[in-house]
């Protein structure tokens, strides 16, 4: 079942085109790796999807609800963790996780909570407060809270910013359990090694359009050139150099090849 699904995803600011005609389809257990460059339309494709910022056209559906007409139960269904956690500075940890726990109406949240910050090595800090933390154990409380109502669709705007490497680890093994236990995660990140070895299938972006989809390999089948063995970011460098490369070939309906899936 499509846990996410987008459908001629349009958004113009003062007549510019940010994303433009986009459809996007995540099943529950898939992680998805959003790639593009800076200014590609990416974290505006993620604010249409949470909610936060109203599409100029097109459709969202977040667990079988649409987000334009029932945004209140599309919204119980999903969580958004953008590029600078959004906190309280005055709330501890653990007022945090009650606060979500409450907002979202968890049952046995208290377990839930204390299970999330072992997991992501906080449970020291519950009674610290959002404005004593550090970039990365902020990072760490805004995707505990993200977690918490294990939503049906996750979506990921820079989720390794701040990190050190053992908390990149702890990151990438949560984002694949939260998979594995049934959401549909949209990750972006700049970190093209991270979003390749995470994701099972991605979406390469460039000037709001999208430019490819699909899995690794149905990538390189439509811009490979060197037996198969290019990395993510090779094939994401070739994808968006217009100068270097040619047109993307097409099926009938008018999509890049690797796009069908």
């Amino acid at each position: 079942m499509n846990m996410i699904q987008v459908r001629n995803l349009t958004r113009r600011f003062d007549g510019v085109l940010a994303v433009d005609s986009l459809d996007v389809d995540v099943a529950a257990g898939e992680i998805l790796g959003l790639v593009g460059i800076n200014g590609a339309g990416k974290t505006t494709f993620l604010r249409m999807l949470s909610g936060i910022l109203p599409p100029t056209s097109g459709s969202i559906v977040i667990a079988g609800r649409p987000l334009a007409a029932d945004a209140v139960e599309a919204r119980k269904h999903l969580a958004f963790v953008p590029d600078t956690p959004m906190l309280f500075d005055a709330l501890t940890v653990h007022e945090h996780l009650l606060f979500i726990a409450t907002l979202y109406r968890v049952p046995q949240w208290m377990e839930a909570s204390e299970e999330l910050l072992e997991t992501f090595e906080m449970a020291d800090r519950r009674h610290s407060t959002a404005g004593s933390l550090s970039r990365g154990m902020r990072q760490k409380l805004a995707i505990c809270c993200a977690f918490l109502h294990e939503p049906d669709a996750l979506l990921l705007d820079e989720p390794l910013t701040g990190l050190d490497p053992p908390g990149r680890r702890l990151m990438s093994e949560a984002i694949r359990r939260r998979a594995e236990a049934g959401s549909a995660v949209i990750v972006s990140s700049h970190q093209l090694e991270f979003v390749e070895r995470l994701s099972d299938r991605f979406l390469i972006i460039h000037e709001g359009r999208r430019r490819l989809e699909g899995t690794l390999a149905e990538i390189h089948e439509v811009l490979g050139r060197e037996g198969g063995e290019a990395s993510l970011e090779d094939l994401f460098l070739r994808a968006t150099d217009a100068e270097r490369d040619p047109p993307l070939p097409e099926r009938p309906g008018g999509r890049p090849a690797a796009d069908e899936h």
